[in-house]
Formats: structure tokens, sequence, C-alpha cells
């Protein structure tokens, strides 16, 4: 047994999956099962995993995804957007992923008129980054985007551990349920009506051997980075990921 973070690689096979049922659990998200027999095989070993999601936003794109052609050889690469795996059920052959609907993108326009029997195309993960169960306490930051992999790791964690999260989302609406075995509290932060920043530089961190996991806007991620550097958290023990950027921002990353 590995007892240190470490890196799993997968084989990346395309997998073409049909909507089995939509579910709103927000007003502004939206979780899509999709299932089918090739889902056979999925791995996610990793909460915070990120598979794939294939659009063909233009007849080109499209026959790459129906030809199975993802790098792009003789032809244009499909569209792609990351998500994370919200729940794997290989019994049933199900996966859930949520969608924020966001207004824009193809992703959350495609998500907002799934409707049970269309397909979508998704590919991945390329790799698990796996956080064994050796820390006494979770510090998770996120927004709305990052809820999927927060609710993973909460469920994955046992009783006796503590946690705190942070997550910042568009309203009261926007609060989701989220279980665990292990002692959580949550702090819900209003965008727009609270500050994020003024509230991670005046947190309590959870006692004993603790890891951080931050995952918001690209410049939001950095700030909150550099706020718990500042406060102590080791650099070695602390997750950092821009799942968005704002529009204007360069993408450097």
């Amino acid at each position: 047994m590995n007892d240190t973070i470490h890196r799993v690689n997968h084989p990346i096979r395309q997998r073409r999956l049909h909507v089995l049922r939509v579910t709103e659990l927000t007003p502004r998200m939206r979780r899509i099962t999709l299932g089918g027999p090739e889902l056979a095989g999925f791995v996610s070993l990793g909460t915070d995993d990120h598979i794939k999601l294939l659009f063909g936003c233009t007849a080109q794109e499209q026959q790459a995804i129906d030809t199975r052609n993802l790098s792009g050889e003789g032809s244009v690469r499909p569209t792609m957007r990351e998500y994370t795996p919200r729940r794997i059920d290989l019994q049933a052959l199900e996966l859930d992923i949520d969608f924020v609907l966001h207004g824009d993108g193809p992703a959350s326009t495609w998500a907002a008129q799934a409707a049970p029997g269309q397909t979508l195309d998704i590919a991945g993960p390329r790799a698990s980054m796996v956080v064994p169960d050796i820390f006494d306490s979770y510090l998770l930051i996120g927004d709305e985007t990052a809820i999927p992999a927060i609710a993973r790791r909460l469920e994955a964690l046992p009783a006796g551990r503590q946690v705190l999260a942070v997550i910042e989302v568009e309203d009261e609406h926007e609060r989701q349920p989220l279980g665990s075995q292990a002692q959580v509290e949550v702090i819900w932060v209003r965008r727009h009506a609270e500050d994020l920043l003024d509230r991670v530089a005046h947190l309590a961190l959870p006692q004993g051997r603790l890891y951080g996991w931050v995952a918001l806007e690209k410049g939001l991620t950095r700030q909150v980075k550099r706020l718990l550097l500042d406060k102590g958290v080791p650099e070695d023990r602390l997750k950092a990921a821009a799942y968005w950027r704002a529009e204007g921002t360069p993408d450097d990353e």
C-alpha cells in the first residue's frame, strides 16, 4: 500500500455514453447521468480526477469524434472541456457529471438541453492523483465548479478526520448537502456579497497534519494559495488548481 501522495497513469480511451437521467441539483447546477456498455473498465482513483468531454462544434470536429481521432491527425480536434466524475457505478454502468449552467460555452450549452437518449463522448482520465488517508485534517476551498471534487473527497474520508470546506457560490440557493463520515464544517461564501479572500485570510486552520486543496478561478486560486502558504500550510501538502479563468485572463497555464 502506497502511503504517499502519488500519481497513477491510465491508458486513454474514448467512450460513447448515453444520457440516462437529468437531475436538477440547484437552480444553476444540473446532474447528467451517463451510461452504457462502453463505461466498462472506467477507472477514476482520485477524487479530483478530470475527464474530457468531447463536443463537435463543427462538422469536422464531429467527424473527429465519430472516427475517434482525438489527436487531430488528418483533421481538426474536437472541442474538449474537463469535468470531474462525480459518481461512478460500474455495476450499474453509470457515471454522474455535474454541470454549472453559466449560460455559455459548449459544455454548459449542451448540459442545458441534454435529455435521455442523447449521447456524449468522453475520454480519460489520463491520470489520477491519489491522496491516501494519511492526514488528520483537510482544508478544501473551491467554488461551484469544485463541488463535485469536494463532495467526492468528503464521501471518501472516514470518521475521525476533521474537514473545513470553504465554498463560494452565487447565492444561498446553490448550497448542496455534502455527506461524510468525517467531522465537516462548511462555510458558504456568497459571491458579490462576501469577500472570499478575506474569509480565507481570517480562517483558523484545522489542527493536526493538514492537507490543503484549492480549486477556483485562476487568479483567485493564485491569491488563495499565497494566503495559505503565508498561514503556514506546507507547499508539499497543498494542491492549488485553476478550474477556470475569467474572460480576458491570459491563458499561460
